[in-house]
């Protein structure tokens, strides 16, 4: 195999010696904490753009040895999950696209990033297919709502086995149908149901199609979870009635969705799982996200002063590498405050799916645990 140092000793590189090169490694190169992306082509400029909050987001490449071939060394900690996009700018025209020599994507509405994986990092194996789980069903459903004044779509999973003559937990999950996409939901939940380490469940998946106005704070939303979603879930599933089986999950605006539904309508929700929440607040003048978080830190600024006890437990996770951590971190101790149990998870990640994706097993078996987890944890 052919090193990037032993290439760099070379007199001179030709074009057999880099194809040499791309065809004995994989991209990036991965040795310890230290990653070297590697570009091939006419360009003017490559730089890495990338989403860890603390570092410039558009890093340089530099041209090696006066060939076509680009390179880029970074110190990445082992565990991390990076995703990125390759710029590569001619004649003053930059383009952004996916690393060419990297087969590692990952999607999200916007479209799709590539993605590297520090050394230790491992996809979980419960986030993939398995064949012996058995699989839940997604059933389509409709409500119509007097909150927004038209009628709302939400999806419905229920469990392998459903039985009508017994009772389940609920969990609501803001932006469902985009944690079933993206975030391999589904999959999650045959395989932790299948393996007893969460209880069965029927989870109402729902969307907005203005998301960002109705899950800052919006009454009209809690008004349509609690007061239009959980009756119609209540009449057409056998539901537990406690609020100690219930509970609202979000990421992102969704976080914030899920902790203002349960403070402004508390003891329906007993358990809250809170991913990367948008929670920004200012002490002392504007905030720095623009208008769209305005109606969030009002809200913010709200809950600080009178948090209340909006549920009886928590799971808050947060990626180190987003500017979001801040807030995620100050959050935790002011839910505590309340005499909640909360239970706070940093992961070397950025704002996106998969990091929330890979939490979902101890958010799920914290809340709602299942037979094996009571047993054995």
């Amino acid at each position: 195999m052919t090193k990037l140092s032993e290439l760099g000793a070379k007199p001179s590189i030709g074009p057999a010696d880099i194809e040499r090169f791309l065809r004995e490694n994989r991209f990036p190169l991965v040795e310890g904490r230290t990653v070297t992306f590697v570009y091939v082509g006419s360009a003017d400029e490559v730089k890495l753009r990338h989403w860890i909050s603390g570092l410039p987001t558009s890093q340089p490449f530099q041209r090696f040895q006066g060939s076509p071939m680009w390179t880029l060394t970074l110190d990445i900690p082992e565990g991390s999950r990076v995703e990125y996009k390759l710029e590569i700018v001619r004649g003053g025209h930059p383009m952004l696209i996916q690393d060419p020599l990297n087969e590692n994507l990952a999607r999200d509405p916007y479209g799709a990033n590539s993605v590297v994986f520090g050394e230790g990092y491992v996809q979980p194996d419960w986030a993939k297919p398995d064949g012996e789980a058995r699989l839940g069903e997604i059933q389509e459903q409709k409500i119509e709502s007097t909150a927004f004044g038209e009628t709302r779509d939400v999806l419905v999973y229920v469990p392998a086995r459903f039985r009508t003559t017994r009772r389940y937990p609920l969990l609501v999950v803001h932006d469902g149908p985009d944690y079933l996409k993206f975030a391999s939901l589904r999959t999650v939940l045959d395989n932790l149901i299948h393996r007893l380490e969460v209880q069965p469940m029927v989870v109402a998946l729902t969307g907005s199609p203005h998301r960002l106005v109705e899950y800052a704070n919006d009454e009209r939303h809690a008004r349509f979870i609690v007061d239009e979603l959980v009756p119609m879930m209540e009449s057409r599933y056998p539901l537990l009635p406690q609020a100690s089986a219930r509970g609202l999950m979000g990421a992102s605006f969704g976080g914030v969705a899920s902790l203002s539904t349960a403070w402004r309508r508390p003891g329906v929700f007993g358990n809250l799982l809170l991913q990367s929440g948008s929670f920004v607040f200012t002490d002392i003048g504007p905030n720095d996200r623009g208008p769209v978080f305005d109606p969030v830190v009002r809200f913010m600024g709200e809950f600080r002063n009178r948090p209340g006890r909006p549920a009886d437990q928590a799971y808050v996770s947060c990626g180190t590498y987003e500017g979001l951590i801040y807030y995620n971190r100050s959050i935790v101790p002011l839910l505590q405050s309340t005499g909640m149990q909360v239970k706070f998870t940093e992961a070397r990640d950025g704002h996106n799916w998969e990091n929330w994706r890979d939490r979902l097993r101890e958010g799920l078996t914290t809340l709602f645990p299942g037979q094996l987890m009571m047993v054995y944890e």
